[in-house]
């Protein structure tokens, strides 16, 4: 690496060997130099970090450039097939004003209609609806009053209904506004006034319907062919906590545990009844759990490749790195499965680029005196050439298998919302709000995904049904 046209590596050889000559310098001197050596070493390491090379966010990158877009060979706009999104006139209007012709300004003569030629303004009409429920009471010669029964639900005197609390939700879990904004809108566009505890009480209601559509997710997760599972820090009330989403193309279930790893993996229990194919970034706990197959995520991979490649000089990270994109590719032009033939001929490429790695990365030297010490430290750049080299079928398994991805990028897609929210919010208040958020967000992303709006999924929680396709698992 260089800075300001200095080689960094050169120079610290150079002062290690300095430092290898001053045969005066004390032990606590010496020691001292030797740590703050490493400490440089570890900060320059991370001065070269970036979302190229290491798993830190875009955002992060200081004065990015702009990623250079291959020009393409088709025209700009929507291509053949899109499906456009023009507003159209609709068949039957909600309304329809008859605009008529003033007679007095036409020169004379003679006319008969010849039909109409229309228009269409597409509006919003954001009212408040307030529906007076008047049962009515009947009274005998004895005194006897007897009361029409009211609609299910209405039970008091004043109550929101279940349209304005499914939009609340929506506004709150899905749009992911503060309380105050929710207010805020409530009040000047409806001249409806709502509390925080009734904005609570809202989101509280949706998560307790809910717990019957979790029961059904997490089951339809256990089941599934394949799942992708990755885990995200958040801030409750000021400590730190883990969120774990597990999800795939139909199903999506987030929770937050105290701790990361198999603990609450296990309370969260899903992954000990899995038996498909788990992709995940390689998190040592996915790991515990042997009866399902594992899938690694090569996005990752390409990364750690690239930082080995920029700060180490590994030049087989590099070759490995063009290797997996090349295998990716053929991957995407064969349909998502290559042939038998080709996907060996991958595979002994593969293992050439790490025997190349071998020898340009040797494993450790043991101390000379053999004394048992543990492990002995390797690179980042060893450990990584380790794993590859360990881990090759995992690695490789989206060759062989079409519901195996190249990446991890679903369960990565549908944890990002849940950063968005910490970065809105900065924190959950409770564990409450917390489980709250997941299991209602967890809800609407999996009808997303089913093809079902967000707003039209929150009014069957309020109307106390399930969507269709859960219900036709439920009956199942």
């Amino acid at each position: 690496m260089r800075i300001d046209g200095v080689d960094i590596e050169i120079t610290l050889a150079q002062v290690r060997a300095q430092l290898e000559q001053e045969k005066d310098l004390s032990p606590a001197l010496r020691a001292s130099i030797e740590m703050m050596l490493m400490l440089f070493v570890v900060l320059l390491n991370r001065l070269g970090l970036n979302s190229r090379n290491s798993s830190q966010p875009p955002a992060s990158d200081p004065n990015r450039p702009r990623s250079q877009r291959v020009r393409s060979s088709r025209p700009s706009g929507g291509q053949p097939g899109h499906v456009g999104k023009t507003l159209r006139p609709v068949e039957h209007p909600d309304e329809i004003e008859v605009l008529k012709i003033d007679r007095r300004r036409l020169p004379k003569g003679c006319y008969t209609e010849a039909g109409f030629e229309t228009r269409q303004v597409f509006d919003i009409d954001i009212s408040r609806i307030v529906t007076e429920y008047r049962a009515q009471i009947l009274e005998n010669e004895s005194g006897q009053r007897f009361v029409a029964s009211f609609p299910e639900g209405v039970d008091k005197k004043v109550q929101y209904g279940s349209g304005l609390k499914a939009h609340a939700v929506y506004l709150s879990q899905y749009q992911l506004l503060p309380y105050k904004r929710i207010q805020d809108y409530f009040a000047d566009q409806l001249g409806i006034p709502l509390s925080d505890g009734s904005l609570v009480n809202f989101n509280r209601e949706a998560f307790t319907r809910l717990a019957a559509f979790e029961a059904i997710s997490k089951t339809a997760l256990a089941k599934a062919v394949s799942a992708h599972a990755d885990e995200t820090g958040v801030n409750i009330d000021g400590k730190r906590h883990w969120l774990h989403g597990l999800s795939n193309a139909d199903w999506t279930h987030y929770q937050v545990h105290s701790k990361r790893g198999q603990e609450a993996m296990d309370a969260i229990g899903i992954l000990p009844r899995f038996r498909g194919v788990l992709c995940h970034d390689h998190w040592k706990p996915y790991y515990r759990y042997r009866d399902c197959t594992h899938a690694l995520c090569n996005a990752h991979h390409l990364r750690e490749l690239e930082r080995a490649f920029e700060q180490d000089g590994q030049q087989w990270a590099e070759a490995m790195g063009k290797l997996l994109r090349e295998i990716h590719q053929a991957v995407e032009n064969a349909g998502g499965i290559l042939p038998l033939t080709e996907a060996n001929a991958y595979r002994q490429r593969y293992r050439d680029v790490l025997e190349a790695g071998q020898l340009e990365c040797p494993e450790p030297e043991k101390p000379p005196d053999n004394k048992p010490r543990g492990r002995i430290k390797r690179s980042k750049a060893r450990n990584l050439l380790e794993r590859l080299m360990a881990y090759e079928d995992d690695v490789l398994r989206f060759m062989v298998d079409v519901n195996v991805p190249f990446t991890n990028n679903q369960a990565e897609n549908d944890i990002r919302m849940t950063k968005v929210q910490q970065k809105i919010s900065g924190c959950f208040r409770s564990l409450e709000g917390a489980a709250m958020f997941c299991r209602i967000r967890g809800y609407l992303s999996t009808c997303r995904k089913q093809g079902v709006t967000a707003s039209e999924a929150l009014r069957l929680v309020f109307d106390r049904k399930l969507p269709a396709f859960a219900l036709a698992i439920s009956e199942n």
